[in-house]
C-alpha cells in the first residue's frame, strides 16, 4: 500500500507540474531545461514504476506461494519515495533557474542541487535493489502462505498459491455479490 500511496503523490506532483507547462509564459522559460526532465520522470516513473512495484508486492504471494519480509518492503518503499523526491525534486528548481538539459558541463551555481540530485539517485538505487534481493530470497526461502494471505474477497484468492495450471479443479460457485468487501478477518 505504501507504493500505491507513493504513486498517488508522485503522479499528482507530475500532473500539477504539467499545468505549468500548459501555460505559455512558463513553458517558454522552462522549455528544454531540467524542469522538463523532472516532470517527465514524475509522470513516467512515479506513474509506472511505483504502480508496478505496488502490484508486484500485492501479487507476489499468489505468484510464488511465499511471503516476503514486510519490514524490508516498508524500508524499500520509503527509500524509493525519498530517493525519488531527492533525485528529481531539485531538478524542478534547476530547470526553473535555467539549467538546460543535455549539457555535460553546467555552471558552478548549479553544483549543490546537482549533488543533491546525485545523492538522491544513490538512495533510489538502493531502494530498487532491496526489493530485488528480498523478493528473490523469498521466492525460495520465504514463509509459505495459504491461498489468501491478504484476506481478499476476489475469486482469484480462493485457489492455491501459486495457482495450478488450470486454476480450479471444478468451476467455482459464486455465493456473494461482486463487491462484497470483507473485514479481512474471514
Amino acid at each position: 500500500m505504501l507504493y500505491a500511496l507513493g504513486f498517488i503523490g508522485l503522479f499528482t506532483m507530475g500532473g500539477l507540474t504539467g499545468l505549468f507547462l500548459a501555460t505559455l509564459a512558463i513553458d517558454v522559460h522552462v522549455h528544454d531545461t531540467y524542469f522538463i526532465v523532472a516532470h517527465f520522470h514524475f509522470i513516467m516513473v512515479g506513474g509506472a514504476v511505483m504502480g508496478y512495484l505496488g502490484g508486484i508486492h500485492y501479487w507476489w504471494p499468489k505468484i510464488t506461494g511465499r511471503m516476503y519480509s514486510d519490514r524490508w518492503a516498508r524500508i524499500a518503499a520509503v527509500l524509493v519515495f525519498v530517493g525519488f523526491i531527492l533525485t528529481f525534486g531539485p531538478q524542478f528548481i534547476l530547470g526553473y533557474l535555467g539549467m538546460p538539459r543535455r549539457y555535460a558541463v553546467y555552471p558552478p551555481e548549479f553544483q549543490t542541487l546537482n549533488v543533491l540530485s546525485s545523492a538522491g539517485a544513490s538512495i533510489l538505487a538502493v531502494g530498487y535493489v532491496i526489493p530485488l534481493i528480498y523478493l528473490i530470497w523469498s521466492a525460495r526461502y520465504g514463509p509459505v502462505v495459504g491461498p489468501n494471505p491478504w484476506g481478499a474477497k476476489g475469486l482469484e484468492w480462493t485457489t492455491a498459491s501459486p495457482p495450478p495450471t488450470e486454476n480450479f479443479e471444478v468451476t467455482p460457485v459464486v455465493t456473494e455479490e461482486a463487491y462484497a468487501f470483507g473485514t479481512g478477518t474471514e
